[in-house]
């Protein structure tokens, strides 16, 4: 801390850059920290500022630079947008450069037929100047269309993305949620515009799997491959697989838990079968001196899907939680031996919640 008078000035750690790694994104020249920090859960107005700052400051000192938002994001939709907004101005505005922001349209936002649920260019281009005025920014770094619209031709989303580069409200682009076939399309449209498409978000865990599934529409590929051939990078997010890969679980559903609240995980994904996966793939983690959620975020990042997998999208709802998921990066490496016995106890347990996005009439 830095004081000057009554005010005191937030530092961040100066070792933030010692441990973290970072990864090329695609063939871009850009770099992500292995880790990032999403902003989807509990950066709403039903968690406490203090708390919020906490995390974002530790996030950073551990080397974190990139924070992922998205219009929708709260409860309500849009404050996790504005309380990230604040702590920017208050506490990281003398970081900017060393930062990642970015944010996503294609939910529902607001009333009427233009608020959302789409990739209409009158939709997207709202969305990015609302989302601006909320952080206080002038531009985020990357601009995501959030899912697929098979309402909407795909020449008119690219465009819109095209325009956001070059209007200077973003720096790059990317999509989320699309199918490996129309992520080609997709990208096969930004190149003859002239702003390629930087980095795809998929959902991706030990758990959820369809990305390694081949595509008949795109000659067999799944979407690693396809991203790949794209010269895209990715940032993998729930890859605890919304809280089903953590040490939660263990001894059963506990009441304070996302799946007894019914909110993003369908407690009927928790069956007898899956928990008796968990408990075993626990026993993998235990014997790797890891806790389960930390295995399981290293099992995205493994050197194996390595140049496919840029980054892993986590989120915290502590300054602690943040440092046990960073801890994750100190072991890295798997044996065939444990890959094989990862791959013989769990194959996709058809739990991605966001497999509907993927679907297209476009490609």
């Amino acid at each position: 801390m830095l004081t000057f008078g009554d005010d005191t000035v937030w530092t961040a750690a100066e070792d933030r850059y010692d441990t973290m790694p970072y990864r090329r994104v695609g063939n871009s020249g850009l770099k992500l920290p292995a880790l990032s920090l999403g902003l989807w859960h509990n950066f709403g107005d039903d968690t406490a500022l203090a708390n919020m700052r906490a995390t974002l400051r530790k996030a950073f000192d551990l080397g974190i630079t990139h924070f992922d938002l998205a219009n929708n994001y709260g409860p309500p939709a849009g404050s996790a947008e504005l309380n990230f907004g604040r702590i920017l101005r208050e506490d990281f505005a003398r970081y900017r450069q060393e930062l990642i922001i970015s944010t996503k349209a294609g939910w529902q936002m607001w009333p009427g037929p233009y608020g959302g649920v789409g990739g209409s260019r009158k939709y997207l281009l709202d969305s990015i100047d609302q989302s601006l005025e909320r952080m206080g920014l002038d531009r985020v770094d990357i601009f995501y269309h959030h899912r697929p619209d098979a309402d909407t031709p795909l020449e008119e989303t690219m465009g819109a993305l095209d325009h956001i580069v070059r209007s200077g409200r973003a720096t790059y682009v990317g999509i989320s949620s699309y199918s490996a076939d129309l992520t080609l399309a997709a990208q096969k449209i930004m190149k003859e515009l002239g702003t390629p498409l930087l980095i795809h978000q998929p959902s991706y865990s030990m758990l959820n799997r369809w990305i390694e599934k081949p595509n008949e529409h795109a000659d067999g590929k799944n979407l690693l491959a396809a991203l790949t051939e794209a010269g895209m990078g990715s940032i993998s997010f729930s890859p605890l697989a919304q809280g089903m890969l953590t040490n939660k679980y263990l001894g059963g559903v506990p009441e304070e838990s996302r799946a007894a609240a019914g909110k993003s995980l369908n407690p009927e994904w928790l069956t007898d079968n899956t928990l008796e996966q968990i408990k075993e793939l626990n026993s993998i983690a235990e014997d790797r001196g890891q806790t389960l959620a930390q295995m399981a975020i290293a099992w995205v990042l493994r050197p194996q899907a390595e140049g496919q997998v840029t980054t892993a999208l986590v989120g915290a709802s502590s300054p602690e939680q943040i440092t046990d998921s960073a801890a994750a990066i100190q072991n890295l490496d798997f044996s065939d031996a444990e890959l094989e016995r990862i791959d013989s106890l769990v194959t996709d347990a058809d739990i991605n919640i966001w497999g509907a996005a993927t679907d297209s009439k476009h490609a």
